[in-house]
């Protein structure tokens, strides 16, 4: 049986590129990045465990690409670049197959962003994946979640609620066509990352979240830190092609608290509404803006009539929700 280090060397070492911010990456006790001059570094980690994030057997190959781009999606809502990253990896087994599967979708994602993986770790446990990204941003450039300003618009890239339905195929409470399962699939284990839109987006916006457990979760959050309430107009929002063909109001439930997107919420001044715009399309991210932020505090979610939407679910919480 090959050795954790055999595994390593086998599966996650690669040479660095030359004109890599990495000094020095895998096979010594710490990795040396250095950050481009005036640029802070940005780091962010997230975990994946088998069970909670994702399900049993579920492919290796989309897990890899999953793991990293759910990582990567945090740089992009800060308008940070991707450095290199970690990986810690909890195995049941050392299953070759599994590893070779994995470490196929993880670097394919990696080459496509330019991002080395730089370290990290191995051991015998239930499979759980943790990745730590690093990336920089020019200093006081950084999208943060405190900067949202009353009377911003605020804007989602992409369409949102196919992940979350893609959920409920695989465990069966919906059944859907063949074409719409497999968008909704697609949605929920290969995340697209906006990561040139978040660096697009530097100057322009004045807060931003990446939607990870749910627009009015992640939302909120923003609104939170910037002492300020919103209010979305719900038939504005972005809903996914295969969601379409779902009722309405499984639409906005879906869309609004579904979860799994990993798409970026942001707010951007009225008076920068044509950039982003100009933005968007210049690097080929579809952007929607669905509402504004107001001085009042507390979330609003209004129907086609002007009425507040009251919807049953609730953004994903990992203690909270069963």
């Amino acid at each position: 049986m090959p050795s954790e280090f055999d595994l390593i060397a086998r599966y996650f070492t690669r040479p660095t590129r030359s004109s890599s911010a990495v000094q020095l990456g895998v096979g010594d006790d710490c990795a040396l990045i250095a950050p481009p001059a005036d640029e802070s570094l940005a780091i962010s980690t997230d975990m994946l465990v088998e069970g909670r994030h994702f399900l049993p057997g579920a492919d290796p190959e989309s897990l890899g690409h999953k793991s990293l781009a759910v990582n990567l999606s945090d740089l992009a809502a800060m308008g940070a670049r991707p450095l290199g990253f970690s990986l810690a990896l909890a195995l049941p087994a050392a299953d070759e197959d599994w590893l070779a599967s994995f470490a196929r979708g993880l670097f394919a994602l990696a080459d496509q962003e330019h991002i080395e993986l730089i370290g990290g770790d191995t051991t015998r446990g239930p499979l759980t994946i943790c990745i730590t990204v690093f990336g920089s941003v020019p200093n006081d450039h950084a999208l943060r979640r405190d900067g949202a300003l009353a009377n911003d618009d605020i804007w989602v890239s992409g369409s949102l609620g196919d992940a979350r339905l893609g959920l409920e195929v695989l465990t069966r409470h919906l059944k859907l066509s063949a074409d719409d399962t497999a968008v909704a699939l697609q949605r929920l284990h290969r995340p697209i990352p906006r990561v040139s839109l978040g660096l697009a987006l530097r100057g322009i916006a004045s807060a931003a979240i990446d939607i990870s457990d749910g627009l009015t979760g992640d939302l909120g959050h923003i609104l939170k830190r910037s002492a300020l309430g919103a209010t979305i107009e719900a038939d504005l929002l972005p809903i996914g092609s295969a969601l379409r063909s779902q009722d309405q109001k499984i639409q906005y439930e879906f869309a609004l608290n579904g979860g799994d997107d990993y798409e970026l919420c942001f707010c951007a001044p009225l008076s920068q509404r044509d950039r982003v715009i100009a933005t968007a399309q210049q690097v080929g991210v579809a952007v929607t803006r669905i509402g504004q932020t107001r001085e009042i505090p507390g979330l609003r979610v209004l129907d086609r009539a002007g009425k507040s939407l009251h919807l049953r679910s609730q953004s994903f919480d990992h203690f909270s929700t069963p």
